[in-house]
């Protein structure tokens, strides 16, 4: 027996998504914006100095230094990520928080269904995927169209794993 023969195939991969917080502005916009906002602070806070009203100057910089912090733990929990990977033989879920801890959840896709939450004025409000008692969220960081779209792939993906595996000898 060969070295060869002792590897077994692995399932092929039906479908994977890789989905992360989306965050409009990027670092170079948030340059601009906080470079604008302590312009803008700085150049109030000199007018309220000149008119005499010189505590209010500190004032103005508790305001850029509150928004940067909040941006900055925007940013930070913008490193969140949630990996979902169907085979024929198992759906594994894979998240991973902005602090780094990592959870993962594995399934018999057979045994899978996805269910949808759907509020009639604004679309599909949040995914879960149940089997046998358990029940998991999934996309929470995708808006209403793209979790309909995200739930129409994934149970293509589903569905195809519980038709099995198919061979072509062709190829």
């Amino acid at each position: 027996m060969s070295a060869r023969n002792d590897i077994e195939p692995a399932d092929p991969v039906l479908f994977k998504a890789r989905i992360t917080p989306h965050r409009s502005l990027s670092r170079i916009g948030f340059l601009v914006l906080m470079g604008f906002l302590t312009l803008a602070s700085f150049a109030a806070g000199v007018a309220f100095w000149v008119i005499g009203a010189w505590p209010v100057f500190g004032f103005f910089g508790l305001d850029v230094l509150a928004v940067y912090w909040a941006f900055r733990v925007n940013f930070f929990r913008a490193q969140a990520i949630e990996e979902i990977t169907i085979t024929p033989s198992e759906l594994r879920v894979r998240r991973v928080s902005h602090r780094g801890h990592e959870v993962e959840f594995v399934f018999n896709p057979l045994w899978v269904q996805l269910d949808q939450k759907i509020h009639a004025e604004f679309g599909v409000e949040k995914l879960y995927l149940t089997s046998r008692g358990r029940k998991i969220s999934v996309g929470s960081f995708l808006g209403a169209e793209e979790k309909a779209s995200f739930a129409k792939a994934l149970m293509a993906a589903l569905h195809a794993a519980k038709r099995g595996p198919t061979l072509n000898p062709m190829s």
